[in-house]
């Protein structure tokens, strides 16, 4: 029975409406049947709101104001981040309650709200390049103000140009300007360069724009200027030509002459002629007449309309297909919910601050005749030698009292800087520093012990709330700056760390505040440490958490490492694990592992294909000079290259030396270690080598450091944390419930060890060891990589084919850094083989 269409009589909402006539009972003085759902109406109103706003004269100036309002808004607030940036950086990085505090001074002429949208496009996002968004939206206002429509196209050129403009600038003015680019562009620039080196990258970055302006020729013409509205309809007017009688009968109902109302411009007219193929075909007619002009009798077809509303269907498809994936994955994660990382050790407990004691507060005592003396004698001394000064003024430190002077006009800093000792020798105090001029502040700075240090406790610093409340994903609580406040660094920023110092001064310390604060923060399944211990006392404690929190080779009885060779294994192991785990970045499409994790959490990775969730790999190497001394370059090699490589995949490295010297903090390890710590050292030349600067070597020991990361140079009081604490921690994770073992890095091979390919029985080979096979001989690549891409199936499987392959005489042997030779060049030579086998 055909479907038939009633139609009723206006709502109040709507001027016609058609129900459809199924035989079912309609309610009365309705136009909705009982099987309408409930939301018919809320998305009758969310239709009625768009169509008021895209449609309506009325709706589309105010939604065009809204627009241009919000285009003005951006590009204020990013012409104030030029100026500003500085001023607001640490508001914008602090929690999202500071930012918009009351109390909080913001620079930017948009306020919080402009501080907060210029941080994320400048500087995070694509820095100069960010213009080309509010200068759209700017368009995009403007037209819908004038009742025109904007084309689709204006999307792509927008995201095009952001992303060229920022790439380019972060190739040519990335050292001068490090944020013309913005962090994205940087990342994309370094991630490039890596791949196809610079050279690769401007050749790029040239054929983009050519290849752009050839597909866009008239490209500056984004806007459709033509298209005009009249109260929501579309003017229909039925002319006659000039030359050509048009009758009633020659109006088909398959073309229908529309014309602008504008009389200023003619539009241009497409013919559409049908055939009996359903094949449509356009003539474009000129202002010029054609050299064998046509007559029929065909109507015309007359709209104004540019190209740019013409949709390829093959885009379509595309984009729908895309859609579709999304869906698909959306629709997962309702059925089966979020990957839950933290499911197996789902009742593990978090250490509490009951285990850690209390040391103190951590703020410096000091009277007040003390100060009072010291600002004595400074000032004293300074007048004896010349020196006057304007203002001075005090700020107590755990350890240390700063002590500020502003200097009379005319008064050289190098006058101050050489009064150094004869400073230290008014006050009689040890490890006088000054600092000339204070970085941001017009003053001097002098650092003066206090003759009562206060001890900083672990406890103290945990229990704040900064760290508490941090979002930083690798957290570590170094200590107490000299204005008493809590000291939090990321070291997944880092993303390395350097520590070294002369024995006794904290280094040991320092590590337990590190490993500590990680422990105090991350889940089992988001963490792992590789620990290696020369002297084989430091770290020993930390066996009891073997199951939760370390990592160590397959096979491996000591989880953590003291010997040598070990460790050699351990680091190239690292490096298997870091180009595992960049072959599942590049499957994934993402760049770095935060990233990674997200998309593996929302299930849009197949576990199948290899994929897992990453924790993050925190190395941690004590007494790294007995190493190097030990084994040179077998420790130095493996080292720089994850030092080099491997921020992006989550592994970060902690080195900590007793003896900084050239030879042990080689220019390769400090190029890629900016951060770093000195405690207290014995030369200006150590604190040089460390921190390419002075002043460790005035430091008073005891915890006392300087943190160094790029180019600030911070003075702390590292927090204390005494063995039975650590122990005490240890314990804590160890009763709990973990793993059935250790995490386990992948088996490393030396280039000497050829025992495993003797000891190969071909009789009980691998069941995937002929697909294999014919996998190396058809693309004669013979590596354990390229057996775990194509065959998905993890490093130790991977490593006994090739081993297989070895002993068939199908590869070569192994040569180190080179792949190993494929033996057999044809399908016919290899099944040969493969007969003898069977």
């Amino acid at each position: 029975m055909a479907k038939t269409k009633n139609k009723l009589k206006p709502t109040p909402l709507l001027e016609e409406t058609y129900v459809e006539d199924n035989g079912e009972d309609t309610l009365p003085n309705t136009n909705i049947s009982k099987k309408t759902p409930r939301n018919s109406s809320f998305i009758q109103s969310v239709k009625n709101i768009f169509h008021f706003l895209n449609d309506d004269p009325v709706g589309s100036i105010i939604f065009g104001g809204i627009i241009t309002f919000t285009s003005i808004c951006l590009l204020i607030s990013f012409i104030s981040f030029f100026y500003t940036w500085q001023d607001d950086f640490d508001k914008v990085t602090a929690p999202i309650s500071i930012l918009f505090s009351y109390e909080t001074n913001i620079q930017n002429w948009l306020g919080a709200i402009g501080a907060l949208l210029s941080h994320l496009f400048m500087y995070r996002l694509y820095g100069i390049g960010s213009f080309a968004l509010p200068i759209a939206l700017l368009i995009w206002g403007i037209n819908k103000i004038r009742l025109q429509t904007t084309s689709f196209n204006l999307l792509l050129h927008t995201f095009f140009w952001m992303i060229w403009i920022s790439l380019t600038l972060s190739f040519f003015l990335n050292e001068k300007y490090p944020f013309a680019g913005g962090n994205y562009g940087e990342i994309m620039n370094n991630t490039i360069t890596h791949y196809i080196g610079k050279w690769g990258l401007l050749s790029a970055i040239i054929t983009s724009v050519v290849i752009y302006f050839i597909i866009n020729p008239q490209w500056i013409k984004w806007i459709n200027f033509k298209y005009s509205k009249n109260n929501n309809t579309e003017e229909i007017l039925f002319e006659k030509e000039d030359n050509i009688e048009t009758t009633d009968e020659d109006i088909q109902p398959n073309t229908i002459p529309i014309v602008s109302t504008n009389n200023e411009e003619e539009p241009e007219e497409i013919i559409i002629t049908e055939n009996t193929n359903n094949e449509i075909k356009f003539d474009i007619k000129n202002d010029k007449p054609s050299e064998e002009p046509e007559i029929t009798n065909e109507p015309k077809f007359t709209i104004e309309q540019s190209s740019e509303h013409i949709i390829d269907s093959n885009t379509t498809s595309e984009n729908e297909q895309e859609k579709t994936v999304e869906e698909i994955a959306e629709q997962l994660v309702q059925e089966q919910g979020e990957y839950n990382p933290l499911a197996d050790l789902s009742d593990y407990i978090y250490p509490g601050l009951d285990l850690l004691n209390d040391y103190g507060s951590g703020v410096g005592k000091i009277t007040q005749e003390e100060l009072l003396q010291n600002k004595d004698k400074i000032v004293r001394t300074l007048r004896t030698y010349g020196v006057e000064i304007q203002e001075i003024k005090a700020t107590i430190g755990p350890t240390v009292t700063l002590y500020e002077i502003v200097p009379a006009p005319g008064v050289r800093i190098a006058r101050i800087k050489n009064l150094e000792d004869d400073i230290a020798l008014s006050l009689a105090a040890l490890g006088i520093r000054i600092i000339a001029p204070m970085p941001g502040k017009g003053t001097i700075g002098i650092e003066v012990p206090n003759q009562h240090p206060e001890m900083v406790s672990m406890k103290n610093v945990l229990s704040s709330e900064k760290f508490q409340n941090t979002t930083f994903e690798l957290p570590i609580a170094l200590g107490k700056t000299i204005n008493n406040e809590v000291f939090i660094a990321d070291l997944a920023k880092m993303p390395h760390l350097l520590i070294a110092g002369a024995t006794g001064q904290g280094k040991s310390v320092g590590i337990n505040s590190i490993l500590i604060s990680l422990l105090y923060k991350k889940h089992p399944a988001e963490l792992k440490f590789v620990l290696v211990d020369p002297k084989k006392v430091e770290l020993t404690l930390y066996n009891k958490i073997e199951r939760h929190f370390l990592a160590k080779l397959p096979n491996s009885e000591e989880s953590i490492i003291t010997d040598t060779k070990k460790v050699i294994h351990t680091l190239n192991s690292l490096t298997i694990e870091m180009d595992n785990r960049y072959a599942l970045l590049q499957d994934a499409q993402v760049r770095n592992i935060k990233e990674y994790n997200q998309k593996f959490i929302k299930r849009r990775l197949n576990p199948n294909d290899g994929h897992r969730y990453l924790p993050y790999i925190v190395v941690v190497i004590d007494e790294f000079a007995d190493l190097i001394l030990t084994a040179g370059k077998e420790i130095e090699s493996p080292i720089a290259r994850i030092a080099q490589l491997a921020r992006a995949v989550g592994i970060h490295l902690v080195i900590a030396t007793q003896r900084p010297s050239v030879n042990i903090i080689t220019g390769v390890i400090k190029a890629n270690f900016p951060a770093r710590i000195a405690f207290r050292v014995s030369s200006k030349i150590d604190s040089r080598t460390i921190l390419d600067t002075g002043g460790a070597d005035q430091l008073i020991g005891r915890g006392d450091m300087l943190f160094s990361s790029g180019n600030d140079l911070i003075r702390l009081q590292c927090a204390f944390v005494d063995t039975p604490e650590v122990e005490k921690v240890a314990e804590f994770i160890g009763i709990q419930r973990g793993y059935p073992h250790a995490f386990l890095l992948p088996e490393y091979v030396e280039e000497n060890d050829e025992s495993g390919a003797e000891d190969i029985d071909l009789s009980q080979r691998d069941k995937l060891f002929e697909e294999a096979a014919r996998l190396v001989v058809q693309f004669q690549q013979g590596s354990v990589s390229f057996l775990q891409r194509k065959l998905k199936i993890g490093f130790n499987r991977a490593g006994r084919l090739v081993d297989e392959l070895e002993k068939a005489a199908i590869v070569g042997k192994f040569e180190g850094a080179k792949q190993r030779e494929v033996l057999v060049k044809d399908f016919q030579q290899l099944e040969e083989i493969l007969k003898k086998l069977e």
